[in-house]
């Protein structure tokens, strides 16, 4: 894989261990560990986070 997706894979895996099923986690589980991520500053957005760039792009 590139760089990047195993980058986010190991972010994921953070949350949630591999090896274990996405069945035995809930909607709202998922929602959490996905809104943790994009509240994460990230190098490659100039260390702004993904919600903060969302929520930019969509008030402009």
């Amino acid at each position: 894989e590139r760089g990047s997706n195993e980058n986010q894979n190991g972010l994921i895996r953070e949350y949630i261990p591999k090896g274990l099923s996405l069945h035995g986690f809930s909607e709202d589980d998922i929602a959490k560990v996905q809104d943790a991520l994009n509240q994460k500053h990230r190098r490659t957005l100039g260390y702004a986070n993904a919600a903060e760039l969302i929520e930019a792009a969509l008030a402009s």
